[in-house]
C-alpha cells in the first residue's frame, strides 16, 4: 500500500477549463431535478437555507484545498483525514467518502429508471416467469450505457464528457421554465413562506446538492496550476447556487407543494417540451456517474496495489457498477434516499471533516479568533443538519417500506 507520507512526485494535467468543467460537474446535475421539492418541503425563506449551505460548502472547500497545501504528499481526502487524525481519521474519511459516493451513484441509477418508466410505462417484461417493471428494465440498460465511461482514467478526457453534463443542466431548466411558460402550466402557485415540519428534509436536500467535496481533492491534484483551484471553486459555487435557487423557484410556482421529489415526474409527458427536459436530466447520471466513482476505484487501487493493472481495473469499475445497479433495484426511493445521503454523509464529507482537518492541521483550534468563531459556528450547523435530517430521512424511508 502506498505511505500516507509518500512525496508527491506527479505533476497535474488539467487546464483552468478543465477542472471548471469538472468542478461544474460534479455540483451540478441530480439535485437540479430536487431543488424545487426542497423548497416546497421548507417554503420560501429555504432559499436562505440554500444560501447559507451554498457559502459554508464553499469555504470547507477552501479549507480542504488548504489542507493539501500543508504538506505536498497530501494527495486525497483520506490523506487529509491521516495527517490530521492520523489512521483513525483516515479510516473514517474513507469510509465516510466512499459510501456518500456510492450511494448518490446507486441514486443516479434510481432517477433513471423512474424517469425512463415515466416516459414508457409499457416497457416491462417476464423473464422465465419473472416480472421485470420497466422501472427495473431501464435501470439495467441505462447502466450499458454508463459502462463505457468509467472505463476512462483520464480526468481531462473526463472534462470533455463533463461539458456535456453542464449543458444538460442548462437545458433542463430552460425546457422546465418553457413548460410553465408556453405549454399551459403557468406560475401561479403561491406557496408557502415557511414549513417548518419540512425544514430537516428541506436542508437536508439542499446539502445534497453541495456534496462534492471527496471529489475536490482529485480535481486539485489533477489541475496544472494549483494556484488557480481556488477561483475554479468559486466559479463553480456561484454558477451552481444561481441555477439550483432558479430551478426552484421555477418548479415551486409551477407545482407548489404538488411538486414530486423529482419535478421532471410533474410533467405533461405530452409536450415536447417536457420531453426534452426529461431526456437531457437522464443525460446528467451518464456523464457524471464516472467522476463519481473515480475516487472510490482510486481508493481501492492505493489498497490494493496488485488491482492497479489495466485488466483488473476494468473488472473492479464493471464490479462497481453491477453492485449500484443491484442496489438501485432493491432500494428505490429516491428523494428519501437522496435526503439521508444529504444529512448523514454530505454533511459528514462536505462541512465536518473538512472544518475539522482544517483546525487540527493548521493548529488554529488554539487560538480565539474570527476564523475560529466561524468555522465552530459552520460546525454546529453542520452537527444540527446531520442528526435532525438523519433523524426525519429515516422514519420517513421506514413508513414507506
Amino acid at each position: 500500500m502506498k505511505s500516507p507520507n509518500q512525496p508527491l512526485t506527479t505533476t497535474g494535467t488539467s487546464s483552468f477549463l478543465h477542472t471548471c468543467l469538472n468542478g461544474l460537474n460534479a455540483l451540478s446535475g441530480v439535485g437540479l431535478i430536487t431543488v424545487p421539492y426542497a423548497l416546497a418541503s421548507g417554503g420560501w425563506l429555504g432559499l436562505l437555507l440554500l444560501v447559507t449551505i451554498a457559502a459554508s460548502t464553499f469555504y470547507t472547500a477552501l479549507l480542504i484545498k488548504r489542507c493539501m497545501d500543508t504538506d505536498p504528499a497530501i494527495r486525497s481526502y483520506p490523506d487529509i483525514g491521516y495527517r490530521a487524525f492520523g489512521r483513525k481519521g483516515r479510516i473514517f474519511v474513507l469510509l465516510i467518502m466512499n459510501i456518500e459516493l456510492y450511494l448518490v451513484s446507486t441514486g443516479f441509477l434510481i432517477m433513471e429508471g423512474d424517469n425512463l418508466s415515466n416516459l414508457f410505462p409499457h416497457m416491462d417484461f417476464h423473464i422465465y416467469g419473472i416480472h421485470v417493471s420497466s422501472r427495473k428494465s431501464f435501470v439495467v440498460i441505462v447502466s450499458a450505457i454508463i459502462l463505457p465511461t468509467i472505463w476512462l482514467n483520464s480526468m481531462k478526457i473526463l472534462s470533455y464528457i463533463s461539458a456535456s453534463g453542464i449543458l444538460a443542466s442548462l437545458i433542463i431548466l430552460g425546457s422546465i421554465f418553457w413548460v410553465g411558460k408556453f405549454d399551459g402550466v403557468g406560475f401561479h402557485e403561491e406557496g408557502k413562506i415557511i414549513n417548518w415540519n419540512g425544514i430537516p428534509s428541506a436542508v437536508s436536500l439542499y446539502a445534497f446538492c453541495y456534496g462534492a467535496h471527496p471529489v475536490f481533492p482529485t480535481l486539485y491534484t489533477s489541475m496544472r496550476n494549483k494556484h488557480q483551484f481556488s477561483k475554479v471553486l468559486l466559479l463553480c459555487f456561484v454558477f451552481c447556487t444561481i441555477t439550483y435557487a432558479s430551478m426552484a423557484i421555477v418548479g415551486y410556482k409551477m407545482f407548489g407543494s404538488d411538486v414530486e421529489s423529482q419535478i421532471t415526474l410533474n410533467l405533461p409527458t405530452d409536450k415536447i417540451s417536457s420531453k426534452v427536459a426529461i431526456f437531457t436530466t437522464l443525460v446528467n447520471p451518464i456523464v457524471k456517474y464516472a467522476l463519481l466513482v473515480t475516487p472510490i476505484v482510486n481508493t481501492i487501487e492505493e489498497q490494493f496495489p496488485s488491482f492497479n493493472t489495466r485488466k483488473l481495473s476494468l473488472f473492479m469499475k464493471t464490479t462497481l457498477l453491477i453492485t449500484t445497479v443491484v442496489v438501485a433495484l432493491a432500494l428505490p426511493y429516491f428523494g428519501y434516499l437522496m435526503s439521508l445521503v444529504g444529512a448523514f454523509l454530505i454533511v459528514n464529507a462536505s462541512i465536518l471533516l473538512p472544518s475539522l482537518c482544517y483546525l487540527k492541521l493548521s493548529g488554529s483550534y488554539r487560538k480565539f479568533g474570527f476564523e475560529l468563531v466561524l468555522i465552530g459556528f459552520i460546525v454546529i450547523i453542520g452537527i444540527l443538519i446531520a442528526t435532525v435530517g438523519t433523524y426525519t430521512s429515516v422514519a420517513d424511508m421506514v413508513k414507506q417500506l
